[in-house]
């Protein structure tokens, strides 16, 4: 018995589709039972092979170009028909964990599913962080791992783990294959799911038996499944009522989330913008969505947003949210987020509309075609009524957009400012270029400090928030588009985390530069104790950056992988390093800029405090008046 993904809503763990074995029920769903067949490349290809020879062809078929993953004992019989794929590149990492997030960096910088491979049990279990990841971020991932043979699933056998079982709550969907025949269908499937509605993440775990076993190549030409129908197409009503209430707004703001890079919808949006009028900002995951330099662009909004993002979402009348989640980072305090906001809210997952906040408008489909139909409305509804007045609006907007600017101190303790650093990364390397972000202070500033012009061109680890994100993903990314320039911005905390991925960059000549931002502490853990456990700093000295003994030394490690090793200490010398790394094409390249630790992220609401209550800087909170 085979079972199919589960359609959405709601965006719950889909039970195992166990191919060959006894699969579990599945639950009722409202949506009717009519297959949803979509066609495939139209390859009629039948062969006689392997098992492990149909994984390679699968992939190969499915249009998978890149495979970032690690042999091992379960999965080893599908390695060896892969060194002879001539579509297929394999490229080996260091740490299945790292396969996992060059994976998502290449899906994050292409939009083309991203692909891994590990083998059983602690080979499969190193992937679980990865997948969550692109399943909190949406990105498209197939990860294949082996699994035991067949008769010895349930056995506790060697290296055996339930990886099915423990990636239900953060895979949109996963399949266990014990019959050789099913596995062309399954990956087909795979990419099918991961690629459409909602993108995430979908596990293919394989036993041992079905690679080895003989057994008939043929690819699907359609895929039937027919408990999967993510709808696409919006309601006209509700887009009808949305154009009504864009068109009527005295205070609107667009809030734009990652939902509209994923759906490829940034020049539908940009048209948007300029018809309605209204406010924008981008969450962390949409940086980039909308140009920094378009004249409606707030910035980021949420716990380190600005200033002017964050007031706008409150004193709005109208939110339009595209594809967010209203996620507690932004909203801060729920229940006092935007008090005078009709919602609406449009999302290809209907499982986050009234997740978190009630919405007025809900409408469930693709961002793209979304935004395709609202236009026209909106153009309709301003031919029939006028325009809005937003002069008041934008007048209160620019007057905190010019007050409450980005800014930072120079530091007292005579080491580099990070924002600085960072702020010049991106300024002489331009917007052509690919960023990607680890996690903690030096992920905020770097969205905040650099401009992003153009989609993709800003990677980092939103939802999860996971340390090592930065150096594997920027790796993927720069074999997915090796034409652009990629920067890693990592922290010095982070990097220790995955920089052995480094080797797998010096092997395979993918010259990635990475900046760490190393302030000998981590960082974000060092600010809040600095603002609430009162400067009492517990296990956050890291010893990599401001003591006589550099533990490592980041400019020697570069060096022991292959990469060159650069160091900049003082203001004088930025530039000049940031050029040398910029001029090296040839190899990884890794700077140690060593930066104060005193440094804080601001603006700052924060955990549990209302936005109302954000502080432009330590102690200095805009004074407005709440209930106007």
């Amino acid at each position: 018995m085979v079972q199919g993904p589960h359609p959405a809503p709601p965006r719950m763990p889909a039970s195992p589709a166990v191919v060959g074995a006894t699969a579990r029920p599945a639950p009722a769903v409202p949506t009717p039972a009519v297959p949803s067949t979509k066609p495939v490349p139209p390859t009629k290809v039948v062969e006689q092979v392997s098992g492990a020879k149909s994984i390679v062809r699968s992939l190969e078929e499915a249009g998978a170009e890149v495979v970032f993953g690690i042999p091992g004992g379960a999965i080893l019989p599908t390695y060896d028909p892969l060194m002879d794929s001539t579509r297929l590149r394999h490229i080996l990492v260091r740490h299945e964990q790292g396969g996992g997030h060059a994976a998502t960096g290449y899906a994050a910088a292409t939009g083309r599913v991203g692909v891994c491979m590990a083998t059983s049990g602690p080979g499969a279990t190193n992937l679980v962080t990865p997948i969550a990841d692109a399943n909190m971020d949406s990105i498209p991932l197939v990860a294949i791992t082996g699994q035991v043979g067949a008769a010895m699933i349930g056995t506790d056998a060697f290296q055996e783990a339930d990886i099915v079982g423990i990636t239900l709550p953060v895979t949109k969907h996963n399949y266990l294959v014990t019959d050789p025949d099913d596995i062309p269908r399954v990956i087909a499937e795979a990419f099918h799911v991961a690629s459409t509605g909602r993108p995430g993440p979908v596990l293919v775990d394989i036993a041992k038996s079905a690679m080895q076993a003989q057994t008939t190549f043929t690819w699907p030409q359609e895929i039937s499944l027919p408990g999967y129908h993510p709808v696409t197409k919006p309601h006209a009503k509700q887009i009808r009522e949305a154009a009504r209430l864009l068109a009527t707004a005295r205070r609107p703001v667009l809030y734009v989330g990652g939902g509209v890079i994923r759906a490829g919808a940034a020049a539908q949006l940009r048209a948007l913008v300029d018809a309605s009028g209204a406010a924008v900002v981008t969450t962390l995951m949409a940086r980039g969505a909308l140009p920094d330099t378009h004249p409606q662009h707030l910035g980021m909004p949420g716990m380190h947003g600005t200033v002017a993002a964050v007031a706008a979402l409150q004193k709005s009348d109208l939110i339009v949210a595209l594809g967010a989640r209203f996620d507690d980072r932004v909203t801060g305090k729920l229940s006092s987020f935007a008090p005078y906001a009709t919602v609406v809210h449009a999302d290809i997952d209907p499982a986050e509309i009234g997740k978190n906040k009630a919405v007025d408008v809900p409408i469930v489909g693709d961002l793209r075609e979304v935004l395709t139909d609202l236009l026209p409305e909106l153009e309709r509804e301003h031919a029939q009524h006028g325009k809005p007045d937003l002069e008041a609006w934008w007048r209160q907007l620019d007057a905190w957009r010019e007050t409450f600017g980005l800014g930072f101190d120079e530091p007292s303790d005579g080491h580099l400012a990070p924002q600085y650093v960072i702020q010049r990364i991106g300024e002489l390397t331009g917007p052509e270029a690919t960023y990607v972000a680890g996690v903690g202070q030096h992920q905020m500033w770097a969205a905040q400090f650099i401009k992003y012009e153009r989609p993709n061109s800003w990677l980092n680890s939103g939802g999860l928030g996971t340390m090592g994100y930065a150096v594997p993903a920027a790796m993927g990314a720069k074999v997915g588009e090796p034409d652009r320039t990629v920067w890693a911005i990592d922290g010095d905390g982070c990097f220790q985390m995955t920089n052995q991925e480094l080797a797998t960059c010096a092997i395979n000549d993918i010259p990635i530069k990475v900046a760490v931002v190393n302030n000998s502490s981590l960082g974000m853990v060092r600010q809040w104790q600095t603002l609430f456990y009162e400067s009492r700093y517990s296990n956050t000295d890291l010893h990599t950056g401001h003591d006589t003994v550099r533990i490592p030394d980041f400019v020697k490690l570069a060096d022991a992988y292959g990469c060159v090793g650069l160091r900049c200490e003082t203001k004088a010398d930025v530039d000049a390093t940031i050029k040398r790394a910029l001029e090296i094409d040839d190899q990884p390249v890794v700077v140690d800029f060593t930066v104060s630790r005193d440094a804080m992220v601001w603006p700052m609401v924060a955990a549990g405090l209302s936005n109302d209550d954000i502080q432009y800087a330590r102690g200095i909170s805009p004074a407005w008046d709440r209930e106007d």
